[in-house]
Formats: structure tokens, C-alpha cells, sequence
């Protein structure tokens, strides 16, 4: 099997790893068994070299295998709303509204997020700011997902393995593979995903790396202002897996009736101001917030099968939020989660 020196001469001389090898390669450093030195000198070597889709599928594989798992509900129109973050247009936190207003119209979601990163607010923290307990156990997140129709997985709850990690990251500070392992590894296994990532290079890829993973129904998005969602303010380029096939494909706010508008109002510098925004948007107060929710939560409907195009995901996106339905799920999950405090 292939030793971490092999590896590593394999990114300088830009060679790919094989799945068998990366898999062994992963499994080492997740049970911390290689160091630190060698860890950061491979996966800087991956970065330069270019991480190759069957290198992130085995990746993550065994990230998925490392996880403690949530025993999710099965059936329909369970998703995931996600994004790898590192976008840097620091907007409130888009994909944690939506999550209210698809769960709202009849979709499960099943979130997996951390604290913020690059931005000033992760999913994490304006969660804790809404009220959300966050610290459930695997168990206490199916619980909440049969019940209410939401799940959040906070991710170092569920992949303790990557502590193993955490030190050489956190000192490296630039992007690595293990940026863009956490939107591939949800510990409920959702088979449908709206997945937004900050480079137009990854929508082709992450999408996949999904469909060799086994996903059913998945969207990867990538905002052309830089943001790593579905965009108000340029064109959003898609990577979609569906029956098994991948289409890549652009889509403009117009397609739907909106107007393309600039990003820069839905700006926050804090979990505070985030959760301000998203109560607005939640709440019907009309604006770029409130549409651009509505956009995302409309592709999200559509990734989980619950509408069949993205046009008609918007329509049942907006009756949530105008409904009070949207709003009355956030309420239903803070109060459903603080049952498990103390």
C-alpha cells in the first residue's frame, strides 16, 4: 500500500492518487497516524496539483466513514442545503434561512454546518443566535428531523476525526481538500443536495464526486458575483445530477421573474445582524433578502424533489414565507431543540 513519502512525490510530480491508495492515505490521517509535517506537505501537494475527482470521492468516503451517524427518516423530498463556504461576500446566512422555507413547503432538511470561517456568521452561529441548540446528539438530530422536518448536524459533533487535522489546518491557513470535504460528508446520508461552492472550477467537479458517491438528486451551484449560492445579482452556474446523468447549465434571475440585483444589501458583519436578516426575509418583509431566500429555498425544492423545476420550487417557496409557515418551523425547531438542554 502506498506510504505518505509515495504520496507525496505523487503531487510533486502531479500523478494521480488511485482510490485504493487514497482511501489507505485518508484513513491514516483521520486516526492521526500521520504527522503533522507529512499531513500539511500532502494535502498542500494535493492543492497544487489539483485534487482529481475520484481523489475527493475517496476522501470523502471515508470522512463518511470516520462520521457519527444520523439514523435518518427515509423517504421523499429529504435534503441538504449547503455551502462550502470561503466565498467571501459575507451575506447572512442564505442556505439557514432556506432550510425554514423548504421545510416549511414539505421538504426534510438535514443541515450539516460549523461555525463561520470565512465569514462573520457560519450556519452555527446564527443558529445559537435564533435561540437553536445546537449541541444534539446523533440521535437527538433524527428525533428532531422526524418530528419537525429539520436536522442540524453540527460538524465537529460528527466527525470527531478531524481533530486529527484541525492544528495543521488552522496553522496553514489557506484552502485545502478538507474545505471542500464537509458539504460531501453528511452524517444523515441525504440523498438530495443543494450545494453551493466558491469557485466555478468545483461546480463540475463536486457534482461528481456526488454522483460517485450515489447521490440521487443534487445541484451545485456557483454564483458568477463570487457567492456560493443561487445569485440575485449574475448568472449562477449549475452542475445537476438527476437519473444518474450530470447537465451544466446557467440560470439567471430573469428565468424566474426576478430582478437581477446587487448582493451588496444583504452584507452582515455579525451572527446578529444575520439573524435580523433572515427573520425579515422569514417573516415576508419585502426586499432582496426575502427574494433571494426564496430563489434558494426554490432550487433547494427542486434538488428534493418536491416541485418539479426550479420556477416551481420559487411558487412554494414564496406561499411558506407568505403563509407563516416558514417563519412557524424556525419557531417549532428552536423550541423543539431546547427540549434537549441541561
Amino acid at each position: 500500500m502506498i506510504t505518505p513519502q509515495e504520496a507525496l512525490q505523487r503531487t510533486i510530480e502531479h500523478r494521480e492518487i488511485f482510490h485504493d491508495e487514497m482511501l489507505h492515505l485518508m484513513r491514516l490521517i483521520m486516526k492521526g497516524e500521520i504527522s503533522p509535517v507529512m499531513c500539511a506537505a500532502i494535502i498542500t501537494g494535493l492543492r497544487v496539483k489539483k485534487e482529481t475527482i475520484g481523489e475527493i470521492a475517496a476522501a470523502a468516503q471515508v470522512m463518511r466513514e470516520f462520521a457519527n451517524h444520523v439514523d435518518a427518516p427515509t423517504g421523499e423530498h429529504f435534503v441538504d442545503i449547503v455551502g462550502t463556504g470561503g466565498d467571501v461576500s459575507h451575506t447572512f446566512n442564505i442556505s439557514t434561512a432556506s432550510m425554514f422555507v423548504a421545510a416549511g413547503a414539505g421538504a426534510k432538511v438535514a443541515k450539516h454546518g460549523n461555525r463561520g470561517v470565512s465569514s462573520k456568521s457560519g450556519s452555527a452561529d446564527v443558529l445559537e443566535a435564533l435561540g437553536v441548540n445546537i449541541m444534539l446528539s446523533p440521535e437527538q438530530v433524527a428525533e428532531c428531523l422526524r418530528e419537525v422536518g429539520i436536522g442540524f448536524m453540527f460538524a465537529p459533533n460528527h466527525h470527531p476525526a478531524m481533530k486529527n487535522v484541525a492544528a495543521v489546518r488552522k496553522e496553514m491557513g489557506v484552502r485545502t481538500i478538507f474545505n471542500i470535504l464537509g458539504p460531501l460528508t453528511n452524517p444523515a446520508g441525504a440523498p438530495n443536495q443543494l450545494m453551493g461552492v466558491f469557485h466555478p472550477d468545483l461546480v463540475g467537479i463536486q457534482v461528481r464526486v456526488m454522483q460517485r458517491l450515489g447521490a440521487e438528486h443534487v445541484l451545485v451551484v456557483y454564483g458568477k458575483d463570487g457567492m456560493d449560492e443561487v445569485s440575485l445579482g449574475a448568472a449562477t452556474l449549475v452542475g445537476e445530477l438527476k437519473d444518474g446523468k450530470v447537465t451544466e447549465y446557467e440560470i439567471h434571475p430573469e428565468d424566474f421573474g426576478l430582478q437581477m440585483v446587487s448582493n451588496r444589501g444583504l452584507k452582515v458583519g455579525s451572527a446578529d445582524e444575520s439573524k435580523t436578516m433572515l427573520i425579515e426575509a422569514l417573516d415576508n418583509k419585502p426586499g432582496t433578502a426575502r427574494e433571494i431566500v426564496a430563489l434558494n429555498a426554490g432550487t433547494a425544492l427542486y434538488a428534493a424533489n418536491r416541485a418539479a423545476s426550479i420556477g416551481e420550487g420559487i411558487q412554494l417557496a414564496r406561499e411558506s414565507i407568505a403563509s407563516g409557515a416558514a417563519r412557524a418551523k424556525l419557531d417549532e425547531f428552536v423550541a423543539f431543540t431546547q427540549r434537549f438542554k441541561g
